[in-house]
């Protein structure tokens, strides 16, 4: 997938390391359900290579270069997905959390054909709440989720999206335009 600014595609086993190197970081670490920290290269090799065939998970990738990740799981029982994203401590602050959520969003839509979308943030986690607000989820509450950094349970705050009606059904009722 391409954006205005990055492109997401496919993460590679031979970057294990870099992923290492922008997850390794606690205050990225900390932030994500399921990153242990420390982050090693060893780790990140496991987790690439493990990835369930069900996910899709890509690389955000700015000029080049390897930023961060996101993705989506399907919900194996309805018509929907849970979507996810990290980036590298450098690149927050930027847009790019939103620029790619808004293209896998975009992708699950109109691609995967789901019906609605979830996704969440750790409570403590201002920064995810603003990118997913301004996304167009709505808050549907709150629990508690495990943190593999953190070792423990946090509180986490869910969202969700329903696929948009098209603009043309809007007006169409029972079968007649209005």
């Amino acid at each position: 997938m391409q954006t205005r600014r990055l492109l997401l595609r496919p993460l590679r086993s031979e970057e294990a390391l870099r992923i290492a190197e922008l997850g390794g970081d606690w205050d990225v670490a900390s932030m994500t359900a399921r990153m242990p920290y420390p982050y090693t290269e060893a780790a990140a090799h496991q987790w690439i290579d493990t990835i369930d065939p069900g996910e899709r998970i890509y690389g955000i990738e700015l000029k080049g270069e390897l930023i961060g990740v996101t993705g989506f799981t399907p919900d194996p029982d309805e018509p929907s997905a849970e979507i996810g994203y990290w980036l590298g401590k450098a690149y927050w602050g930027q847009g790019y959390a939103t620029e790619a959520a808004q293209a896998v969003i975009s992708h699950c839509f109109s691609r995967e054909g789901f019906s609605r979308l979830t996704c969440g943030h750790f409570a403590d986690n201002p920064a995810s709440a603003r990118v997913i607000t301004k996304l167009g989820f709505e808050r549907t509450g709150s629990g508690e989720w495990w943190c593999e950094a953190r070792r423990l349970e946090i509180t986490a705050v869910r969202y969700e999206m329903n696929r948009p009606v098209p603009r043309w059904r809007r007006f169409v009722r029972l079968g007649r335009a209005t």
